[in-house]
């Protein structure tokens, strides 16, 4: 005797070896014995074989017209036995019952299951909802076709072009224009990523670039609310005697800082460190401050920059020359002879700017020699940095005084081996670029005397009030390093913590706040040590163990670092751009690290790290040619044509090793469309009503 039963939402085929009272053992055609529970046998037959009985009832099951058979059906619960009568004749054959069973399993649209071989008529309108459901799924599936078969023939259907990113990035894999990618691909059997480039999805590397970093971190634009900053409430008195100055490059409108400096020849200099003062308008919670908590920071980018805040509110704050500007100011007391710090003082005021200086035009006049010689001349001075050429020269004996204490606290000089880069493309004028502009490269030696002057006292003043919120119990946003070691990094907490790099007791970023979200934050906690003093933990905005302190570290963190990865990605584009642009093919390079099958280089008069084929001695120095430029992929490789010298000795390579970041090399682009998603697609007639 056969069986027809059902097992695991399958309908099986068998002979029956032994039967108990409420199961049977069967041998199925492959020859495999299994346990049937009595229940789940529907059809007891002794011919034909199943496999033919099977066979010739799905044939029959196919021709059904099923809307026929859902009116034949009975009212009520029915058995597949009673179908088939009312549907084929009154006595049907065995494959007639076992067409009309299958019939009913595989359309559940029409019939719902009662039981093993029951059934129930669904409703009319819920079989004229799942017909249009069908419908939709076959449209939707010719669709897919249709869209694949256009990107394997080079072009790129228009909702695949809007939803590009999506679909590379962060896909609804059920979306028909990922299927269709991911289909196009299979059948091409190209990437992705290429596919879509051949079909003109993208429509530069460099518009790739940007409108992915939108996407993923602008996903509503980069455009403002409409903001109105408040003005300062408070009545702060006026810096007296003050005459302050900013340095900065020309490009930079948030113009956060300002130094002056008071008594020169008296034998006590006071040296003031003046920070602009949103944060004596701006309150947490405030719409402003939810558009900078957003943000986290200034993006920057080669020809380009999106703000943290409005540009009419940085207008605002920012310390433009001409005028008294509300700031937070640290004013720190020298020995004029020894140099000694002598002591510190944080007030609330008003400041007169009286020179915003710029380095790009001031780094040919204001070298080492004018500032340490008053008798040595310089052509074409402008007459701000003339007058402030007694001030900036005290600022920079006083720099390298300042950096000279920190690396004894460091243990070994910082290293200023590489030059700083500066990148302007040609004709922008601050518009978004397009990607195909004139580069133009230049470079600035780091410690240069206008750096250093601003460098060393931006820590002056971010350590001194790092420590001051420490001592005074108030928390704040640190960076902090245990040690130089290799493998210890920089990190950020809410603790006044050595940082070992820069060779100071506490380092609290707090001289950025109009471009910088952590310094803002921090200077509301400074505001109140300087309103408060002893007592500032209480009424500090921010209180120990705060949460939400703890919520603005973590999303800094986060964003900064993505920030800093898009600015290092964009200088790469640009330097490869640069490079076809000036029709460079060879390069002389430094090796700096083994690779597997090669070595890492880095340029020695271009901001650019890349691999060569193989092994090199670490500290060679080589000329390569250089390979295919990728510039959706940011990549280049290269060759080496010959060796320029010997290498140097690991000691001298090791030197300064740690302290900076390595670039990154660029690689693949990590995508998120993965051709084994959608194998087959589903069959549209066997969809199941929700």
């Amino acid at each position: 005797m056969f069986v027809l039963f059902e097992e695991a939402g399958k309908y099986l085929g068998g002979r029956v070896l032994s039967e108990a009272e409420a199961s049977a053992q069967v041998e199925l055609e492959t020859g495999k014995r299994v346990k049937v529970k009595g229940a789940n046998i529907v059809l007891r037959f002794e011919k034909p074989a199943p496999a033919e009985l099977m066979a010739e009832a799905r044939a029959l099951a196919a021709g059904m017209d099923l809307d026929l058979a859902w009116e034949f059906a009975a009212e009520g619960e029915f058995g597949f036995a009673d179908l088939a009568a009312d549907y084929f004749s009154e006595k049907p054959t065995l494959a007639q019952q076992a067409a009309a069973l299958f019939a009913l399993f595989e359309a559940p649209h029409y019939f719902r299951r009662a039981g093993k071989g029951r059934f129930k008529k669904a409703p009319a309108e819920i079989v004229q909802q799942a017909l249009a459901a069908i419908e939709k799924k076959k449209a939707i599936q010719a669709q897919i076709v249709e869209w694949a078969g256009q990107l394997a023939e080079g072009v790129c259907p228009a909702p695949i072009r809007e939803q590009l990113y999506k679909i590379l990035f962060k896909p609804d894999k059920n979306a028909p224009e990922y299927k269709a990618v991911v289909d196009a691909a299979r059948a091409t059997q190209r990437p992705p990523l290429d596919l879509l480039e051949r079909a003109g999805a993208i429509d530069s590397p460099y518009q790739f670039h940007w409108r992915r970093f939108l996407f993923e971190n602008f996903p509503k634009g980069t455009g403002f609310p409409a903001l109105a900053a408040p003005a300062v409430a408070d009545d702060l008195p006026l810096a007296e005697g003050v005459q302050a100055f900013s340095i900065d490059d020309s490009q930079t409108t948030e113009i956060d800082d300002a130094l002056s400096v008071q008594g020169l020849g008296s034998g006590t200099i006071t040296v003031g460190v003046h920070i602009a003062a949103p944060g004596l308008a701006l309150t947490p919670g405030s719409a402003i401050d939810a558009v900078a908590r957003a943000r986290m920071s200034t993006v920057y980018m080669p020809g380009y920059k999106i703000t943290m805040l409005p540009d009419e509110v940085v207008d605002t704050y920012t310390l433009l020359e001409g005028g008294d500007r509300p700031a937070v100011s640290l004013y720190a007391r020298f020995d004029e002879a020894t140099l000694e710090l002598q002591g510190t003082e944080t007030k609330l005021e008003r400041v007169p700017i009286v020179a915003n200086l710029r380095h790009d035009q001031l780094d040919a006049v204001v070298t080492q020699p004018w500032l340490e010689d008053a008798t040595f001349a310089s052509d074409n001075t402008p007459d701000a940095a003339a007058k402030l050429r007694a001030p900036l020269s005290f600022l920079f004996r006083l720099a390298k005084h300042l950096k000279a204490q920190r690396e004894v606290v460091r243990g070994k000089p910082e290293n200023f081996s590489r030059p700083d880069y500066n990148f302007r493309l040609v004709g922008n004028d601050g518009a978004e670029p397009t990607g195909n502009e004139q580069v133009q490269i230049t470079t600035r030696q780091r410690g240069a005397p206008l750096d250093l002057i601003v460098s060393e006292a931006m820590i002056l003043a971010n350590s001194s009030w790092g420590g001051w919120l420490g001592e005074l119990g108030v928390p704040g946003l640190y960076r902090s390093q245990a040690s130089l070691a290799p493998g210890i990094k920089v990190r950020m907490g809410t603790r006044a913590l050595p940082h070992a790099g820069l060779g100071v007791k506490s380092y609290a970023w707090s001289t950025s706040p109009l471009r910088r979200y952590t310094d803002l934050v921090n200077q509301w906690q400074i505001i109140a040590a300087a309103r408060h003093g002893k007592t500032a933990a209480l009424a500090a905005p921010f209180k120990p163990k705060d949460a939400d302190l703890f919520s603005i570290l973590s999303g800094f963190d986060a964003a900064y670092a993505t920030y800093n990865g898009y600015q290092g990605g964009m200088e790469r584009f640009w330097t490869l751009k640069y490079l076809q642009q000036q029709g460079i093919t060879e390069l002389e390079a430094t090796v700096i690290k083994d690779i597997p099958n090669g070595a890492l280089v880095r340029a020695d008069a271009l901001p650019l790290v890349f691999p060569v084929a193989g092994q090199q001695e670490r500290g060679a120095r080589v000329r390569v040619k250089l390979g295919e430029i990728d510039e959706i992929a940011l990549d280049v490789s290269g060759t080496v044509l010959e060796r320029l010298d010997t290498p140097q000795t690991d000691a001298a390579t090791d030197e300064g090793a740690g302290e900076d970041d390595e670039e990154e090399v660029a690689g693949p682009i990590a995508i998120a469309v993965d051709l084994s998603d959608s194998e087959a697609a589903p069959d549209p007639t066997t969809t199941t009503p929700a």
